[in-house]
């Protein structure tokens, strides 16, 4: 059964998964007191940063962008497949594993650790230690 969302056209990274490359112009280019440029060519500097920005990325998307989607869907399939018929059950048969051998660990202390232990116990529970100052 596939469920199939609408995917958002404004906000399309709605879980801010990309929020590290988001980059503005004032973020990349500042200039300090004292070491400012002619105004129009700060402006320009600004228009052709976004424009170049902005056509590159589109011109990229336009020629990667379906291949890309193509190559990471498969692989996610990959992984889920993968996790579904191998990663998964393998998990499940080394917990099982694991109970069968925490009992048979813990059978072994308790049968054979622990009435040792107490009989040490007992040994040495009637020494006494006293402080002698002198």
């Amino acid at each position: 059964m596939s469920q199939e969302r609408d995917i958002d056209m404004v906000n399309r990274d709605p879980n801010n998964l990309n929020d590290h490359v988001r980059v503005c112009f004032d973020e990349v280019l500042g200039e300090p007191d004292g070491a400012h440029s002619i105004e129009c060519v700060w402006s320009c500097a600004y228009k052709c940063f976004n424009g170049c920005k902005g056509c590159c990325y589109k011109l990229m998307t336009t020629i990667c962008g379906i291949p890309l989607a193509v190559c990471w869907g498969c692989e996610f399939a990959w992984i889920t497949f993968w996790h579904v018929w191998y990663v998964t059950p393998c998990m499940r048969a080394y917990m099982i594993n694991c109970g069968c051998m925490q009992k048979f660990y813990g059978t072994c202390l308790q049968c054979f650790c622990q009435p040792l232990f107490e009989a040490f116990g007992y040994c040495f529970s009637n020494i006494r230690v006293t402080n002698m100052s002198g």
